[in-house]
């Protein structure tokens, strides 16, 4: 069931306001008869003229507004100067409201354009239906300043075009919840190494879950790639790094490690490079984002470990990476332990807590329980140390420091950090990510 219409009249020009408002009150009247209830909700999507901020231009559709009285208590006029303004702001109206399925009334002229729309700044979460806005005979005069073929419309530089204009669009939105926040380890040398650990705060996420530092996008959230790209844009601008040479694992919760410059495999969960310049990264919602540097052979590498990937030694397998690619001693590479899920908070069921107790028996609290707590950050110490890892090489500062500034439990600081324990499906990712100075 269609839960919200977005008509748009954004390319129709202002100076047939008459027109405008007829066109607008047929429409709106075949909303009301076919209309469930309770009615869905609807939004006018308008061009706003540079400088015509006041309320009288504001008001100007009211009049076609006034009739439709079981519309009236949602309906809403969205005016903004450009097409990525507007449908951003109709889409925070939509997030708000936990809409996912939208029918969208517009210029036949106007579809494919705003399918580009739809594709940069929507997820699949979302479902669209696309009706063509019905141009009657008083109407025809109405000139729609768009091409005028599909061919052109769909052209790689008018996608290009739009892709510029979301992109200056959100890089004028304010950063929420405050500054953008690194945190650094003392242990990682930073004449050699340019590394850190995100929070949630600096970015423009608004939905609460992701709020605001978002890093990572998928078809199950409602944050897309170019809200991420921002987020990551800001982040690089922070930290003093090229996001265009940012390299991300593709995470698969197994022990796959990337060797940069080499074939990408299709999933990894750690990465390794000597390159100069060059950013990696792994994230972290619980997961341990785990960082590691080598400041002889001047190499680095980041993890993401889970509890399927500590299982599986993919911090161990990092290690083994940058030993057997660039000639590392065991003993000089440096790890650290980022902001993950602690022990006081982090269950599983029996039969994977059993795993963790082989590994160490302090690794489980309440072993006997249906669902016992795990401590997988002391997996990970354990099974780095019988790797070769000097242990006043690995920081973890939940048990080490007690100034604790890098290994805080993601569940217990909803205002620092995103957790896939605390927060359900919907979650935010915060980062560690590490490149080597030039």
């Amino acid at each position: 069931m269609v839960e919200a219409i977005l008509i748009d009249l954004f390319s129709l020009p202002a100076i047939l306001q008459n027109n405008i408002q007829g066109l607008l009150c047929r429409t709106l009247e075949t909303i009301e008869k076919c209309s469930s209830i309770p009615a869905p909700f609807v939004y006018v999507m308008c061009c706003q003229v540079q400088g015509s901020e006041g309320k009288g231009e504001q008001d100007s559709l009211l009049p076609a507004l006034r009739d439709f009285q079981s519309l009236q208590p949602r309906l809403e006029v969205v005016r903004a100067l450009t097409t990525a303004a507007a449908l951003y702001t109709i889409k925070q109206r939509l997030d708000e409201k936990d809409i996912s399925s939208i029918k969208i009334i517009l210029p036949t002229l106007r579809k494919e354009l705003m399918k580009v729309y739809i594709d940069h700044l929507f997820t699949p979460v979302y479902q669209f239906e696309f009706e063509d806005l019905q141009v009657a005979s008083d109407c025809n005069n109405l000139q729609i300043t768009e091409p005028q073929s599909e061919e052109q419309m769909l052209s790689t530089q008018h996608v290009a075009l739009i892709q510029s204009e979301i992109q200056t669009y959100l890089e004028s939105l304010p950063s929420l919840k405050g500054e953008l926040t690194i945190l650094r380890s003392s242990l990682i040398p930073d004449d050699i190494f340019l590394h850190g650990f995100t929070t949630r705060t600096g970015g423009i996420s608004y939905i609460p879950a992701l709020s605001s530092c978002n890093l990572f996008s998928s078809s199950k959230r409602r944050d897309p790639q170019v809200v991420v790209k921002e987020n990551l844009r800001r982040l690089a601008n922070a930290a003093g790094f090229n996001p265009e040479t940012f390299h991300r694992v593709k995470t698969d919760h197994a022990n796959a490690v990337c060797i940069m410059g080499k074939t990408e495999p299709d999933s990894y969960d750690g990465i390794v490079t000597d390159q100069k310049g060059v950013t990696i990264a792994a994230p972290g919602a619980d997961c341990i984002p785990v960082l590691f540097a080598d400041p002889v052979r001047k190499a680095c590498g980041a993890a993401h470990s889970g509890w399927k990937g500590t299982l599986l030694g993919v911090s161990m397998a990092t290690v083994n990476a940058m030993v057997s690619e660039y000639g590392c001693n065991v003993k000089d590479i440096l790890v650290v332990l980022g902001p993950s899920v602690g022990p006081c908070c982090y269950k599983l069921p029996h039969e994977s807590a059993k795993e963790f107790h082989r590994i160490d028996p302090k690794c489980v609290r309440h072993f006997d329980s249906a669902t016992p707590y795990i401590d997988i950050r002391r997996a990970t110490r354990i099974l780095l140390e019988s790797g070769g890892i000097l242990p006043e090489n690995i920081q973890d500062d939940s048990v080490t420091d007690q100034n604790q500034n890098i290994t805080f439990c993601t569940s217990c600081h909803p205002d620092k950090f995103y957790s896939h324990f605390r927060d359900g499906t919907n979650f935010g990712t915060q980062i560690g990510f590490i490149s080597i100075k030039d």
